[in-house]
């Protein structure tokens, strides 16, 4: 698939294009800030745009500094699940939790902040990490009437992941546009979330 046709049924969903997951950010992905122009043109596209922003509290569980002797991107247990410990980073309030300020965010009608409890990570727009704990944006979307949701942001092996899967999961139709998408890519992580979204019948493009 190589061009999409844009539908009044379709949502944009920009995600986490924030300070901290660009150029000098706590949590810097490479070369994030090459999908900034990608995303800004395709934003007034869209009948539907909706916005993630990562939105921990100080001292969240997520934080590699929250775990006495642990290091970041160590894997440890938590009561859902495996939990990547991540550097502090998109603290509330804070400049690295704001949007970058080169993203056009006019065309958005809804702001999704997610990570806000302090005992669970939340990678997708839909889910907390425990896959159970809903951010609403699934019963949004379908007062909306949206039918397919269309994924850009940051970062492509972990948020883009999970909202473009959990967006099936809810029985959305679900693209990623890879241009304007960029991954941490950690031991592979971008490929292993090229194939996850694959099974589960997102299209790439």
């Amino acid at each position: 698939m190589s061009q999409l046709d844009i539908q009044t049924t379709d949502c944009l969903l920009i995600i986490d294009v924030q300070n901290d997951f660009c150029t000098d950010g706590s949590l810097a992905v490479p070369d994030a800030e090459a999908i900034i122009p990608h995303i800004n043109a395709l934003s007034h596209q869209y009948t539907n745009v909706v916005l993630t922003q990562d939105w921990h509290p100080a001292g969240h569980s997520s934080f590699a500094s929250s775990h006495a002797d642990r290091k970041v991107f160590e894997s440890v247990k938590m009561p859902y699940g495996d939990q990547t410990l991540w550097p502090d980073h998109c603290v509330q309030g804070s400049e690295g939790a704001r949007f970058h300020i080169a993203l056009n965010t006019e065309a958005a009608q809804l702001i999704i902040r997610k990570g806000f409890r302090r005992a669970i990570d939340s990678y997708s727009a839909f889910y907390e990490n425990d896959h159970e704990t809903p951010t609403g944006l699934a019963g949004y979307l379908r007062e909306r009437g949206v039918e397919r949701v269309i994924c850009v942001g940051l970062a492509l092996d972990y948020c883009v992941r999970y909202s473009a899967v959990d967006a099936r999961r809810e029985g959305f139709d679900a693209v990623v546009i890879e241009q304007a998408c960029r991954g941490i890519d950690i031991e592979g992580s971008n490929d292993q979330a090229r194939a996850a979204m694959r099974d589960v019948g997102v299209t790439l493009l």
